[in-house]
């Protein structure tokens, strides 16, 4: 996993415009489909793994795993080990996670207000 050095100031660390920034490596793990949608059907509960993947269909084991992963690594899940047998694990968001959450689910809205007109403009485009 490549890491980006924060060399420059924070100005220019942030500035997602730049493809040797900080900033683009944090937008492009958490601007994909599966971590928006693990972002948002975890909320603002604690799910377990398969109640989790029990939220997201069509997701596999393997992508909520490495999904889970890097929104762990970027500070905006928090997952916690219970020491049963077998051993319980959750996941909860961050004050970081529910921040960006407020964004997810204005984009959820924003899909829902215009996803006609986007599939009117869609077999437009393909008719033609």
């Amino acid at each position: 996993m490549v890491t980006k050095q924060v060399n420059g100031s924070a100005k220019d660390e942030a500035d997602v415009s730049r493809a040797d920034t900080l900033a683009r490596e944090i937008f492009a793990d958490i601007a994909n489909k599966w971590a928006l949608l693990i972002i948002e059907a975890v909320g603002d509960r604690t799910l377990r793994f398969t109640e989790l993947r029990g939220e997201i269909e069509g997701i596999s084991h393997k992508m909520l795993t490495q999904n889970l992963r890097l929104l762990e690594r970027n500070g905006l899940v928090v997952r916690t080990v219970h020491p049963t047998v077998p051993p319980r694990v959750e996941y909860t968001l961050t004050e970081p996670g529910r921040a960006l959450r407020a964004t997810v689910d204005a984009m959820c809205d924003w899909t829902r207000r215009h996803l006609s007109a986007i599939e009117s403009a869609r077999h437009r485009f393909d008719s033609a």
